[in-house]
């Protein structure tokens, strides 16, 4: 097999040059870089990760590689893979296998290709690499110490996979950490998915019924900042506690039903499938924007909207226009993948400093630490707080701490 399959090689100068820019602002991946690179900790060890492809992900894998390990990688999404980036990580010495645009059936080909590399330990987006290893490769689980998931989407098919006691190696739950969904879900998502919506349609936001579909960290984050755009923000849940929230967030609380009618834009934040289908596809007004930010392509029904239409056609890059039988026109962003990946760069650079901080943390927990049983676990709170406690140093940000008499103090319960 060869070392590494991506488009183009010679793309690989152009994805160093993002590489090194992204770099400059990961204070956190700088200072856990200093902190190892001589004791190089991950030395004999085997890391298989399935993740967005971009920059930011570039620096945590060639921070693994020059800690010592061995580090094969496919991208977890055909629309947030960049070629020049996956050029660029080939020739830093990371296996790497995938290219932009590649089909379902390449995908989990080159899922393969990673797990052949017989990992020790898994970094998954989505937990494809070990739904995978559960299905198609359980010879592998032996020497499989852990595994570290990045996203609510899979941390929820893990604790499926959990409680039908079917998970048969250990996982730390990343994206449950403070350090991440304090901040990646909410203000990474809440301002890359706009990022996307705004270099992709050219269209303003500022008066337009905004319509935020899950009330969750990245619904809140994308709720926030629409509101900061001057947008009308509607919010749908099924939760009642999260839709009272969002109500007391100042913003209109309804159906998917009722909003279908009023809003310009729609993006989806559930991790759940046909969340917008048949049925308010039928009442949306002319010319509206679906876009979805909750990892798979199946919160907005495409077939749905393919029965409905009479044409589809592409007057502008990654949007496609479903010309209904009436005439409406409604336009898809990203092929219904993630709007802030398939039509931006993902989240800011110092979000996924924190959260890839916390992956390279949780990889060196899982590879050092006595074996854990099988099984979903949080990330451990001391490696929770000194990601977070290294981001505030090299911000030069200082905070209190308590005196011994606090301590004390907080341990006693009487007055």
């Amino acid at each position: 097999m060869p070392e590494f399959e991506v488009k183009d090689i010679n793309l690989a100068e152009h994805g160093q040059k993002k590489i090194e820019w992204a770099w400059q602002y990961m204070p956190s991946m700088n200072f856990l870089y200093e902190k190892y690179k001589d004791s190089k900790p991950f030395k004999g060890a085997t890391i298989a990760a399935c993740l967005h492809l971009e920059a930011k992900t570039a620096n945590l894998l060639i921070t693994l590689k020059k800690l010592g390990a061995t580090v094969a990688a496919c991208g977890s999404n055909p629309l947030s893979t960049q070629d020049d980036i996956c050029a660029a990580l080939a020739e830093n010495g990371v296996h790497v296998y995938s290219h932009r645009g590649m089909t379902t059936e390449e995908y989990f080909s080159y899922v393969r290709k990673v797990l052949s590399y017989k990992p020790d330990v898994i970094i998954d987006d989505g937990a494809d690499l070990v739904a995978t290893v559960h299905k198609e490769m359980p010879e592998l689980i032996p020497n499989i110490l852990g595994c570290s998931e990045e996203t609510t989407s899979g941390v929820k098919r893990l604790k499926a996979m959990a409680a039908q006691g079917v998970l048969k190696f250990p996982v730390l739950d990343v994206n449950d950490a403070l350090s991440k969904y304090l901040f990646d879900n909410r203000y990474g998502t809440g301002q890359s998915v706009w990022d996307g919506f705004i270099r992709t349609t050219n269209m303003i936001v500022a008066g337009k019924t905004v319509v935020i579909a899950g009330y969750g960290w990245c619904g809140r984050g994308a709720a926030m900042r629409a509101a900061g755009f001057g947008a009308h923000v509607v919010v749908t849940e099924i939760d009642p506690h999260k839709a009272c929230e969002a109500l007391m967030d100042g913003f209109r609380v309804m159906s998917m039903d009722e909003a279908a009618a009023i809003g310009d834009i729609f993006l989806t934040f559930t991790g759940n499938i046909h969340v917008i289908r048949k049925e308010h596809i039928e009442k949306m007004k002319n010319g509206v924007v679906l876009g979805n930010a909750g990892h798979f392509d199946v919160e907005i029904s495409k077939p749905d909207l393919l029965a409905l239409s009479s044409r589809v056609e592409k007057l502008r890059d990654n949007i496609d226009t479903y010309v209904m039988k009436d005439g409406r026109r409604i336009n898809l962003l990203g092929e219904g993948r993630l709007t802030n990946l398939a039509c931006a760069d993902g989240h800011p650079i110092e979000i996924m400093d924190l959260s890839f901080s916390l992956q390279l943390a949780s990889a060196l927990y899982i590879h050092t630490h006595e074996r854990l049983k099988e099984g979903l676990y949080p990330v451990p709170v001391e490696i929770d707080r000194q990601v977070m406690e290294s981001k505030l140093a090299a911000l030069g940000v200082k905070i209190d701490s308590m005196t011994s008499e606090q301590v004390e103090y907080m341990k006693s319960w009487q007055e």
